[in-house]
């Protein structure tokens, strides 16, 4: 990993009806050291957000103008810092015209890989904090949040810049409860969403699941499990689930043999690549409900083991209880009867 440039930009909106004022970071190029460190954690939480959209640019360059100008500073038609001086005045605009109550840091990295190019753009949160002053009096403090991530993107340059350009080189997170300073910032970048995650994600569980009804019964359970570890690990490292890569990986012995399923059976393209929300690929492997009264999750391959369901009578029994749990119903029924 190399940041090629990296700047942070400051913007302050607290008095509505007022303009907004910002602040300007120095451009640094290479900075290495405590920004390299910086940056890698905010790509961790990044990559580990859920829910995250897929997308491509705006073609209307004339209300979202960040690709024209991410476009000129990659052809040397202007420096990093006109750039991000560009996208600075957009925000303040941004925030300004709606009447926005925002403060904080806006960083934007431009990162160069041994086979790739990305931009981020990460809005950071704050804490505040306590710290001593050189009298050993406390004073107040905001220091940068590196555990919270609600608002940012990445561009994949190759991707979007190539002769066949990708569909979905840019990637969105925009957390819930952020509201109108969330949709401020879909359009600061020009985001527009190209990938339906969640009929991605029905594709990928009907995909997955009819593969597993075909295979041994004994194989069925290790489909499901090997097919939420590869999505997970993609999770993990903010990628996509490539089909084909994913065949390889749920039959090491016949690679191809999930790709050709799903290709046959016409559910997908073998060299479709999906975008599954791994929170609901979980139910491959595991089984969970709550309602009057009661949450009860459990792994999948625990039915018919541990677990026994009764169609009829509409009942479970769960048998090798957990100790912890089997303590407790000891301890309840005890104080039961002391109190009787």
């Amino acid at each position: 990993m190399a940041i090629q440039d990296l700047r942070v930009l400051f913007v302050s909106h607290l008095q509505l009806g007022q303009a907004a004022t910002t602040r300007l970071g120095e451009p640094l190029a290479s900075p290495g050291g405590d920004y390299e460190g910086l940056f890698k954690q905010y790509k961790r939480l990044f990559n580990s957000k859920p829910g995250k959209f897929y997308g491509r640019f705006s073609e209307d360059t004339g209300t979202s103008p960040f690709s024209a100008w991410l476009r000129d500073h990659l052809d040397g038609r202007q420096s990093f810092a006109s750039f991000s001086e560009r996208l600075l005045g957009q925000w303040e605009e941004l925030v300004t015209q709606r009447d926005l109550e925002f403060a904080g840091p806006i960083m934007l990295v431009h990162e160069t890989l041994a086979d790739s190019e990305v931009v981020y753009l990460f809005l950071l949160e704050t804490d505040s904090a306590m710290l001593l002053d050189n009298q050993l009096g406390l004073d107040a403090t905001e220091v940068l949040s590196t555990s919270r991530l609600d608002l940012a993107a990445r561009i994949e340059l190759d991707d979007w810049r190539s002769e066949a350009a990708a569909t979905n080189y840019l990637t969105l997170v925009r957390a819930r409860g952020t509201g109108d300073l969330g949709l401020a910032f879909s359009d600061l970048v020009g985001f527009q969403s190209s990938v339906d995650v969640e009929q991605e994600t029905r594709t990928f569980l009907d995909a997955v699941e009819a593969f597993a009804r075909q295979s041994e019964p004994e194989d069925a359970q290790k489909v499901r499990t090997r097919a939420y570890d590869f999505c997970k690990q993609q999770h993990d490292l903010g990628e996509p689930v490539p089909i084909d890569a994913l065949s390889g990986f749920l039959d090491e012995q016949e690679p191809t043999r999930f790709k050709s399923f799903v290709n046959e059976a016409q559910v997908m393209p073998e060299d479709a690549v999906l975008h599954p929300d791994h929170r609901k690929v979980k139910k491959l492997v595991r089984i969970s409900g709550a309602g009057n009264g009661i949450s009860l999750s459990f792994s999948s391959d625990l039915v018919n083991q541990a677990v026994y369901y009764d169609r009829e009578k509409d009942a479970i029994t769960i048998t090798k209880l957990p100790k912890a749990l089997k303590l407790q119903l000891q301890q309840y029924l005890e104080r039961g009867k002391e109190e009787s």
